[in-house]
């Protein structure tokens, strides 16, 4: 059928010498693949709307499978993020981890929102205040693909006893009577469960004051890399690009 569909590119593939295999991300369909034919002709209209991280406007056939774009409208080119090579590195990780742990077809307009709310926070601030709106994301899409690490109380036994620490091996934070349970467990302070809480479920727009301190913010960061990686199941192109920016930085 033919619809309407508001959404931002996250990926696109090159297909025969004219064409383009496109993936949007909208609210009210989740996440479409669709061919749009002659894109890669210089002169085509459908160049500048099917370029990664594009927020349009489109007309198309969906269906199971592979959709067909028939034609589309910009909302808005993200302009500063695709000058900047740090904000295109995050904004590519964003969109490739949203691929990889996003159903097709099956929309979820929180999620879409959060994408979008990210997007734009990246486009409209300075690249060294970034990462906690990415760590925010990353946590709402750990939720969606289930597999988010436990923080609300202990992972074993269900309790709030400070100090915490975090089991990468238990997936969540034990309590201080659980720590036993894992020689390897990290110390956190109860103020970064707190942040990771919130992080997991606080909307990026309802959030007014998100700075923390540099040290916290590494911690966390580290923590998420490493549990990604012992959980997330997806190789991500994009993060070590990021990753080997961060180090370059």
């Amino acid at each position: 059928m033919l619809e309407k569909v508001e959404g931002i590119v996250l990926r696109t593939n090159d297909y025969s010498e004219t064409h383009k295999i496109v993936t949007i991300f909208s609210k009210k369909f989740g996440k479409i693949t669709g061919i749009a034919r002659g894109a890669k002709k210089p002169k085509s209209r459908m160049a500048a709307i099917t370029q990664p991280f594009i927020h349009a406007q489109y007309l198309m056939y969906i269906k199971k499978g592979l959709s067909t774009i028939q034609q589309g409208e910009m909302i808005h080119s993200f302009r500063s993020i695709r000058e900047d090579i740090i904000k295109t590195a995050y904004a590519a990780y964003l969109s490739e981890l949203t691929d990889k742990l996003m159903d097709d077809l099956s929309p979820d307009p929180f999620i879409y929102d959060q994408y979008y709310q990210t997007m734009d926070w990246i486009h409209n601030n300075e690249t060294d205040k970034a990462m906690i709106p990415v760590m925010m994301y990353e946590l709402k899409l750990y939720v969606k693909g289930g597999f988010a690490p436990v923080t609300e109380a202990c992972t074993l036994c269900n309790q709030n006893n400070a100090p915490y620490f975090f089991s990468i091996q238990e997936g969540g934070i034990l309590c201080t009577n659980c720590t036993g349970k894992d020689a390897s467990a990290l110390p956190l302070s109860q103020g970064a469960v707190r942040l990771l809480n919130i992080f997991k479920r606080a909307p990026l727009d309802k959030i007014r004051d998100i700075s923390i301190k540099k040290e916290n913010e590494q911690i966390l960061r580290n923590l998420l890399d490493t549990y990604y990686d012992q959980y997330g199941g997806y190789y991500l192109k994009s993060k070590k690009f990021l990753n080997n920016i961060d180090k370059f930085k």
